[in-house]
């Protein structure tokens, strides 16, 4: 990873924090930073440790970013903090979903994985998610991030399990996964319906660094999704059929419901409802696939 510029005085989304939270975000640093034992991300121990946990250098060597950087940080200095970089240090120092969040809002910087943390998505809602089994039913934040799922949706298309959590995303797969694009039935009317949806939801969130990462990514990789949002076309979420080829039963057609787990800009749970008694009974099948490979319900 490249440092990205920041130097003392640079304005930027951190640079008009108060001094009390640039110091707050300084102890927390160090507090995180001396609880890791070198020997834990893979550095040797080495002789006459002063303090506990890791030294700023070793913080600074596996976020890649410049020691002296690091260290303004960790000083309380008046410098900027991109949302890259924020999101190697918490990776560096191995922050839980909460400490990440409480990182970002010291910071002043929006998370550009909001996947990793979504407040919706309690233990009672994957109970929830695991009940309606077989039934397929997945939740996905308003950037079409998927960040929870049963079995069922989880084999749906493809195997979810199986691929990196940054990549699901609905919008990443439809318009880039190979499986995905021949899977899906409809695909060219289902496609642009998507990019309108996306572009209708962007609106509210221009400036954030999450949703420009992904406007970017499917940009570059996706020609068809630059022809569909060069259109301007705009429309609201909502419900029409969805027809699936899956691999292991065929054919399956599907309504789907979405209840809202928070404000309507916040994630839903969408659960998605057989068509026809053949779906149905496909349906059971793959639910029965699944089970007898006693995978756990995914987060």
């Amino acid at each position: 990873m490249t440092e990205l510029s920041a130097s003392p005085g640079t304005s930027g989304p951190g640079a008009g924090a108060a001094p009390s939270r640039r110091q707050e975000l300084a102890s927390f640093l160090r507090s995180r930073r001396e609880r890791i034992s070198p020997e834990s991300v893979g550095l040797p121990p080495g002789r006459r440790r002063r303090t506990p946990g890791l030294r700023r250098e070793e913080v600074a060597q596996l976020a890649a970013v410049g020691v002296t950087w690091y260290t303004w940080l960790e000083q309380a200095r008046d410098i900027q903090v991109s949302s890259q970089v924020a999101d190697a240090i918490a990776r560096a120092l191995m922050l839980d979903q909460n400490e990440r969040r409480h990182l970002f809002t010291l910071a002043g910087t929006a998370d550009p994985n909001p996947q990793l943390y979504c407040p919706g998505v309690s233990p009672a809602v994957h109970a929830m998610l695991h009940r309606l089994e077989p039934l397929p039913a997945a939740v996905f934040t308003i950037r079409y991030d998927i960040v929870a799922y049963n079995r069922t949706y989880g084999r749906l298309v493809a195997d979810l399990d199986a691929m990196p959590v940054e990549d699901r995303n609905v919008m990443w797969l439809a318009f880039t996964h190979p499986s995905w694009r021949e899977r899906v039935l409809d695909r060219e009317e289902n496609t642009r319906l998507m990019a309108a949806k996306f572009r209708s939801s962007m609106a509210e969130h221009l400036a954030e660094p999450a949703w420009k990462e992904m406007l970017g990514r499917l940009q570059q990789h996706s020609p068809e999704f630059r022809r569909a949002w060069e259109r301007h076309e705009v429309l609201q979420p909502g419900s029409h059929v969805k027809r699936y080829l899956n691999p292991e039963v065929g054919l399956l057609a599907f309504e789907f419901t979405h209840l809202w787990l928070g404000p309507q800009d916040g994630p839903r749970l969408t659960v998605y409802s057989p068509v026809d008694e053949q779906t149905g009974e496909r349906l059971d099948e793959l639910h029965r696939i699944v089970v007898a490979e006693q995978r756990p319900v995914a987060v």
